[in-house]
C-alpha cells in the first residue's frame, strides 16, 4: 500500500524502474519493489525515509537481489546509484513482487508505459501544508487499521485498467472496422471517470480521484479521415489546488472509517482554517457524469456545482470553462443526474447535504432561469441520494438505506457511509412544479434500493383513474456491497407501479441478470418507453457486455432481456449510450456506443453496435491511441450540438 510503513520483516524487496534497465528488470531471477516502502537491507543500502520518490534527494542506491534472498542473507546481483529523484508511481507502473519472478506482459507493456502520469514533485509549499501532510502521515501510520481493506487499498483499487493515465492532447486514431453511421458522423463521445493526478498518501476508494474526460470526435466523412481522441482533467478547484501543492490535499470521504476517519475529518477542518481548502469554491472532483443542456456541456461530481466544459470543433481538444452557478450567487450545488424534459426543455435536479434540509429539489425553466429551491424536510437523516426520475407531472426520489453516520464512525469504528439495516427504503413523489416540500408523498418499498433509474412515466390502470406512476430501475439486492466488496454486488432490474390513489406499490422483476449503468432513448425521458440498454456486470465494477431490455415482456412475466453482446474474454466496457438515427421511426432505431478495453492486449476501442439487431451487432470500431481507464457515465453529442455550444 502507499504510505511509509516498515516492511523489514518481509523477504528482501528491492526496486528497479523499468526505464533504468528494462532488460535487467524483466529477468526472471530478479524483483521489482515499490520505492515508497522503506526497506532496511543494511545501512549502506537503506532507503532513508526522507529519500522517497519525488523528494529532492534521491535514494542513495538501489540494490537488486536474486530470488531466494532474505533480509538476513541477501545475494546482491547489482547496485544502481540514481542520478536524480524518482517520480511518483502507481501500482500499474511499479510492481510489488514478493518471492515471485517477474512476468512481462509483452502485449500490453508498451501500452501501459505510454500511459504513465508525468512526475509531480511532492514537496510542501508552506509550513501549514507541511504540518497538515505530517498530520495525515500520522493518521495513516498510527490510526488506520492494517492491513487496508481491498476496497480502499490503492494497490488493489488502482490496478490494471483502473490505474490512472496522464492527459492526452488531440490524437488521431483510425476506424479499424466497418464505417461510422451517418447519425454519429461529426459528433463526439465523451466519458467521465476518476483519474487521480497524484499517488494517494493513504487509503483510496474507487469513487475518489480527479475527473478526467475521455473524448472521441468522429470525422464527418464516416471514417475516411481519422477520429480524434483527447483526454483532459476537469479543472476543478480540487485539481487546481493539488496541482499547485504537488500532492493530495482534498479528503477522500469514502475512505473515512473509525478513528482514522475522525482524524481525517479534523484534518479537513485544519486545512480550511489554514487556508488550504476553500469549500465555497468547490470540493467535488467532477468525476461522475456529463449532461448537455442550454447549449453547454457540464461535468458533474457530487454534491457540488457542475463545471462547464467545451469541445473544440477545430481540433477536438477539451477545455474547462469554469464552475457554473447559473447566475445564482447562493446556488449550493446539484447531484450528478439532472433530468431534461425533451419536450419543454426544462431541467430538473436536486442536491443533498449534511445539515437540514438534507434534500432540496429545484428546476430550471427553458430559458435557464433557476427557480426557487424546494427544501424537503421530510427526509430525517443525511442519506445518499444519487439519482431520481421525472414524469410529465411528477418528480420521483428513491430514499436509499445508505446513510452518512459520523457518530457511528467515531464511536463504533464504522465507515462514514454505511448501509442502514433498520432504515426501510422508500419512494417519494412530488409535483414537478411544487413550491413546498410538504407536497412530497412517501411510499415504503422494502428491499428496493436503486442507485440509478432508467425511466418513469404515468399511465392509467385499473382503479387508479390515471393516477399511477411506473418506475423502472436496477435494484441493488445487497446494498452494503456498493461500498465494500463491490464484486459481490448484484442489481436486478425491476418495474414498480405506484398507485397514487390507493397508496399501493407493486413490483415486477424484469431480468435475473446483474445489470446497471443503463440508458434509454433520450427522447422518451418522462414518457412511456419500451427499451433500455444496460451494462452487464462482469462482476462489478467491471462490465463484460451490454444487454437490451424490452419492457413489454413484463406483461407476460417473461425475462425482458431480448439481446445481449459480451465483449469477449478479458474485454470489459462501461455504461452504454444510445444514439438514435436522424430519421428514426422506432424507439430502438439507432446505435449503442461505449469504450471497451482488452486486458489481454492493453488496447482500448470505441465500439458502435446496432441497437435493433438481435445480437447488438458491432458495425464499427475505432482503435484508440492508448488505453482508456474504466470510468462512470458518458454522453454522445451530435455534430449540431457541438457546433451550437456556448462558451
Amino acid at each position: 500500500m502507499y504510505g511509509h510503513r516498515e516492511v523489514s520483516k518481509r523477504d528482501c524487496l528491492v526496486f528497479l524502474r523499468r526505464s533504468m534497465d528494462a532488460s535487467f528488470a524483466t529477468s526472471p531471477t530478479n524483483y521489482i519493489i515499490h520505492p515508497r516502502r522503506p526497506f532496511l537491507l543494511r545501512p549502506s543500502t537503506a532507503l532513508p525515509r526522507h529519500a522517497l520518490p519525488g523528494r529532492r534527494h534521491p535514494p542513495r542506491r538501489i540494490t537488486i537481489v536474486a530470488v531466494g534472498s532474505t533480509a538476513g542473507n541477501p545475494r546482491v546481483e547489482r547496485e544502481i546509484i540514481p542520478s536524480g529523484p524518482l517520480p511518483s508511481l502507481y501500482p500499474s507502473q511499479a510492481q510489488v513482487l514478493i518471492n515471485r519472478p517477474i512476468k512481462k506482459n509483452v502485449a500490453s507493456d508498451e501500452n501501459q508505459r505510454t500511459a504513465l502520469p508525468p512526475p509531480v514533485p511532492l514537496s510542501a509549499s508552506s509550513l501549514a501544508a507541511s504540518l497538515c501532510n505530517a498530520w495525515e502521515d500520522m493518521v495513516n501510520k498510527w490510526l488506520e487499521p492494517l492491513p487496508l481493506r481491498p476496497s480502499i487499498d490503492p494497490e488493489a483499487v488502482l490496478e490494471g485498467n483502473f490505474a490512472p493515465v496522464h492527459e492526452l492532447p488531440p490524437t488521431s486514431c483510425p476506424v479499424v472496422k466497418g464505417s461510422i453511421p451517418h447519425c454519429l458522423r461529426g459528433g463526439a463521445y465523451v466519458r467521465n471517470g476518476p483519474n487521480p493526478q497524484h499517488a494517494p498518501r493513504g487509503p483510496h476508494h474507487l469513487f475518489d480521484g480527479d475527473g478526467m474526460l475521455h473524448s472521441l470526435m468522429l470525422s464527418a466523412d464516416g471514417g475516411r479521415s481519422p477520429a480524434v481522441m483527447c483526454s483532459r482533467f476537469v479543472r476543478t478547484q480540487k485539481y487546481t489546488v493539488e496541482r499547485e501543492a504537488g500532492g493530495p490535499v482534498f479528503p477522500n470521504f469514502f475512505t473515512f472509517r473509525g478513528l482514522a476517519g475522525a482524524g481525517r475529518a479534523a484534518l479537513v477542518l485544519a486545512r480550511v482554517l489554514m487556508g488550504q481548502l476553500h469549500p465555497g469554491k468547490g470540493i467535488s472532483p467532477g468525476n461522475v457524469s456529463l449532461a448537455f443542456f442550454h447549449r453547454r456541456l457540464f461535468a458533474f461530481g457530487e454534491p457540488d456545482l457542475p463545471y462547464a466544459v467545451h469541445l473544440s470543433t477545430n481540433d477536438g481538444d477539451v477545455s474547462t470553462v469554469g464552475r457554473a452557478n447559473f447566475g445564482s450567487r447562493f446556488f449550493e450545488g446539484m447531484t450528478a443526474h439532472p433530468k431534461k424534459d425533451p419536450d419543454t426543455g426544462e431541467v430538473f435536479a436536486f442536491r443533498y447535504r449534511p445539515i437540514p434540509p438534507f434534500l432540496t429539489y429545484f428546476r430550471f425553466d427553458k430559458d435557464v432561469t433557476k427557480q426557487p429551491d424546494v427544501p424537503i424536510f421530510s427526509v430525517r437523516k443525511f442519506s445518499l441520494f444519487h439519482d431520481f426520475a421525472i414524469t410529465k407531472r411528477f418528480a420521483i426520489f428513491p430514499d436509499l438505506p445508505i446513510v452518512v453516520d459520523y457518530p457511528g464512525m467515531v464511536l463504533g469504528g464504522g465507515s462514514l457511509f454505511r448501509a442502514d439495516a433498520v432504515k426501510v427504503p422508500r419512494i417519494g413523489v412530488i409535483s414537478r412544479g411544487a413550491t413546498s416540500g410538504g407536497e412530497m408523498k412517501w411510499f415504503d418499498v422494502p428491499g428496493f434500493s436503486p442507485m440509478h433509474i432508467l425511466n418513469s412515466w404515468e399511465e392509467e390502470g385499473e382503479g387508479s383513474d390515471g393516477h399511477a406512476i411506473v418506475l423502472v430501475a436496477p435494484n441493488m439486492l445487497n446494498v452494503p456491497h456498493l461500498l465494500e466488496g463491490m464484486e459481490h454486488g448484484h442489481s436486478c432490474v425491476e418495474m414498480l407501479r405506484i398507485d397514487l390513489k390507493n397508496n399501493m406499490v407493486t413490483r415486477t422483476p424484469l431480468s435475473v441478470k446483474s445489470l446497471d449503468m443503463g440508458v434509454i432513448n433520450a427522447a422518451y425521458v418522462g414518457k412511456k418507453n419500451r427499451y433500455a440498454y444496460l451494462a452487464m456486470a462482469g462482476p462489478f465494477p467491471k462490465m463484460k457486455g451490454v444487454a437490451k431490455l424490452d419492457f413489454e415482456l413484463a406483461k407476460q412475466n417473461k425475462d425482458c432481456v431480448v439481446a445481449c453482446r459480451e465483449y469477449g474474454p478479458g474485454c470489459f466496457g462501461g455504461e452504454p449510450f444510445f444514439v438514435s438515427k436522424d430519421e428514426a421511426r422506432d424507439e430502438d432505431d439507432g446505435y449503442v456506443v461505449t469504450y471497451v478495453h482488452n486486458e489481454n492486449t492493453g488496447n482500448s476501442r470505441f465500439v458502435v453496435m446496432d441497437a435493433k439487431s438481435p445480437e447488438l451487432d458491432v458495425v464499427a470500431e475505432v482503435l484508440l491511441p492508448r488505453r482508456v481507464p474504466y470510468g462512470f457515465h458518458g454522453i454522445f453529442l451530435r455534430e449540431s450540438e457541438l457546433r451550437d455550444q456556448q462558451l
